[in-house]
């Protein structure tokens, strides 16, 4: 076992020692053992009442370092006896966290990026406490609204280390071709367009051309009919493969191989290195840093782009022309040829969420702790964490959560300074994306009062999200040889995809394909692979 894992591991058993020998007596609220592991830690028996004074708590979340004390804050310790003092990186969070581990400074409860292998290193080295008896006795609330997301979130020795956050499928779009809505009017498909209908490959491709054609140049510079943000590669790529409704990996008889293998793939590139190719995808698409792109998609010399919508570049062009300006860039699904737009996959979205929320070997106050996790992860504690306080941001109408008009224009004029001010969205914690039973979203500032461009989104990318966690971290151990082979196996394939885009012709695009292809082949590509098939195989057996 690696030194640093060990040192952490002791510490377990010492806090399990510790715990156990206070518990001796035996009260009648302690969960049972979670086995003879040294990550295991049985909470003491604290009562059914909160504490009178209030217990504080380190928490390190990656996403803020905000002082506890707004509003929501104030009501969180009303309501569960606990306050925190927030911990937050100013660096990188994965570098803090390794830090935290290998020298034994951790906090009360930590909040990880739920896809990293920052995850797995914890658990492993004792550092969370299982939290299955914990959840058992305590947490009625955990089970009836995480349901199946804990049985997928278990560890390999089929334990829960930790609650997930935004969890839940997310019917929202994620990627999606954008075109600006004057344009498609002007071009006769204004009425496809209000409606969201989706547009065919051959239909787009028309559009291109007919805006090169009419705007050959636009305030003295090139028209760009089709453009790309190149500081979202990964983003860049799944758009295409969304028009072809390819996924993380291609799957053949239950086994996993990278997506440069799937039937379609040199298809898809053909179609790219096409309009590359005619110049009807600009030239420097993948060299565009953010603030290039946005530049050019509020010049009025771009018709549309790939990705998520460019909510910077809409938010300045309504600055410039008016709130209701047409000029604005709307989400449509691009289909492939031969395949169904109910096929497409633009939103890959994971039900297991974002964050992995854990409590650590360190907290003295375990059942104190998942008291408050199951008051949070309740319906009432999910609309006071983002609708705020009863009362005093929104009240009850006819059986429905009903927010007040300054709450919802508090986050419209500067959602971060509202957000600090009143804690409401400041502190998202547990999160499960969808409806309350009322209806109404539990994600009030983004999902309750949408603006047109979003709502119009929800409509045209219908049927195009998926539900990506059962790809989830499939790949080695990070630190291992073979994590490095898989890096290697990634870059080659990015690189790949750049040159056979910028290839002068089809002809070439499929010679730089078959090249990468070669080059993965003499990388160990296929040893990468096997290890995604097991991985796969393993948690497809622990899922069931």
């Amino acid at each position: 076992m690696n030194r640093k894992y060990k040192k952490v591991s002791l510490v377990a058993l010492a806090a399990l020692l510790l715990v156990m020998t206070a518990c001796s007596g035996g009260g009648k609220n302690e969960p049972a053992a979670s086995g003879s592991d040294s990550g295991s830690v049985q909470p003491s028996d604290s009562g059914a009442e909160k504490p009178k004074e209030p217990i504080t708590l380190t928490f390190f979340d990656k996403n803020t370092g905000d002082q506890f004390n707004n509003p929501v804050a104030q009501e969180i310790t009303k309501r569960t006896g606990i306050t925190f003092q927030i911990q937050q990186p100013t660096g990188n969070p994965e570098e803090k966290l390794n830090l935290m581990l290998t020298s034994n400074d951790l906090p009360d409860i930590v909040l990880m990026d739920r896809r990293s292998d920052i995850v797995n290193k914890y658990i492993a080295a004792g550092a969370l406490i299982p939290l299955d008896d914990l959840i058992q006795e305590y947490g009625s609330n955990i089970t009836a609204m995480y349901g199946d997301v804990l049985n997928k979130s278990r560890y390999m020795d089929g334990k829960n280390y930790y609650l997930n956050n935004w969890y839940g499928m997310d019917p929202d779009p994620n990627w999606s071709i954008n075109m600006r809505m004057d344009v498609l009017k002007e071009f006769g498909y204004g009425e496809k367009a209000e409606k969201g209908e989706s547009f065919t490959q051959e239909e787009f491709v028309d559009l291109l051309r007919k805006f090169k054609e009419k705007y050959p140049a636009v305030n003295g510079k090139d028209s760009i009919p089709f453009t790309l943000n190149a500081d979202h590669m990964p983003t860049i790529i799944g758009t295409f493969k969304g028009m072809y409704g390819m996924k993380s990996y291609y799957e053949v008889d239950g086994k996993l191989e990278l997506d440069v293998r799937h039937p379609r793939y040199l298809e898809m590139i053909k179609f790219i290195n096409g309009l590359q190719t005619e110049g009807l995808l600009d030239k420097e698409w993948a060299v565009n840093k953010t603030q290039i792109y946005d530049q050019k998609t509020t010049s009025g010399r771009v018709f549309a782009t790939g990705g998520g919508l460019p909510t910077e570049a809409n938010r300045l062009l309504r600055e410039q022309f008016g709130e209701d300006t047409d000029k604005q860039f709307y989400a449509f699904k691009v289909v492939a040829d031969g395949v169904d737009p109910s096929q497409t996959t633009f939103g890959p979205r994971s039900s297991l969420g974002w964050d992995a929320i854990g409590i650590t070997v360190s907290n003295k106050h375990p059942v104190e702790t998942i008291k408050m996790m199951d008051f949070l992860v309740s319906e009432e504690g999910q609309y006071l964490l983002q609708w705020g306080i009863e009362g005093t941001h929104w009240d009850m109408k006819d059986g429905k959560h009903t927010p007040r008009p300054e709450v919802l224009q508090g986050f419209k004029d500067n959602w971060n300074e509202y957000s600090k001010a009143t804690g409401i969205r400041k502190w998202t914690w547990f999160i499960k994306n969808g409806n309350g039973t009322d209806g109404t979203p539990y994600d009030l500032a983004a999902k309750y009062d949408r603006d047109p461009i979003s709502a119009h989104a929800v409509i045209s990318m219908k049927d195009s999200t998926w539900d990506a966690s059962i790809y989830d971290n499939l790949g080695p151990l990070g630190g291992t040889p073979d994590a490095l082979v898989e890096q290697k196996v990634k870059d080659i394939t990015d690189k790949g995809f750049t040159s056979m885009v910028y290839a002068e012709s089809a002809a070439e695009a499929e010679n730089a394909y078959n090249k990468t292809i070669a080059n993965l082949q003499a990388n160990k590509a296929e040893k990468i692979e096997e290890i995604y098939s097991k991985n796969y195989a393993e948690r497809v057996a622990l899922w069931k």
